[in-house]
């Protein structure tokens, strides 16, 4: 795997999700009014970019400087897994979005993991490096099945949240 390349690819594809996600909010400003729904914007704006913010990290250390990467994945695994414990505590019962929660905040969490105990991946025959790819784009698939469920109207958040 060319590291280099699968995280210019991936910032950019994260960093271009960003960019249609504010699309979608201005079309609905109605969003930004409510505190319960903002965060939720927020929620799904935090779950592309700090991925997108991860992928740069992994191209200025890329494997010959790991610690840049590492410490910045630990630091904003940490921002992901608080930001999201938010969200799942405002989920209300819906089980689709606390499962999708649930499964971020893990996700964060085992980021953060590796990138503070880099050998464990090499029980996988992973590098590091790798084995953070392969986690955050498993991030983006949980991201965007939130969006899913958000632009279908299921998961928003009550009105009285």
């Amino acid at each position: 795997m060319d590291v280099s390349t699968f995280y210019a690819l991936f910032s950019t594809t994260c960093f271009t999700l960003v960019g249609l996600w504010w699309n979608v909010v201005q079309s609905h400003t109605d969003w930004m009014r409510e505190p319960a729904l903002r965060r939720v914007v927020g929620g799904v704006y935090l779950s592309f970019l700090l991925p997108a913010l991860m992928g740069l990290f992994a191209q200025v250390g890329g494997t010959e400087k790991p610690q840049v990467w590492r410490t910045a994945f630990i630091a904003l695994s940490v921002v992901g897994c608080v930001s999201t414990l938010r969200l799942l505590a405002r989920a209300r019962g819906d089980h689709f979005i606390t499962w999708q929660q649930a499964a971020s905040t893990l996700l964060y969490a085992l980021i953060a993991v590796v990138g503070a105990f880099p050998d464990l991946a090499r029980h996988a025959g992973l590098r590091p490096i790798q084995t953070e790819a392969l986690m955050l784009i498993v991030l983006i698939i949980l991201a965007h099945a939130l969006v899913w469920r958000y632009m279908a109207g299921e998961g928003r958040a009550d009105e009285d949240a």
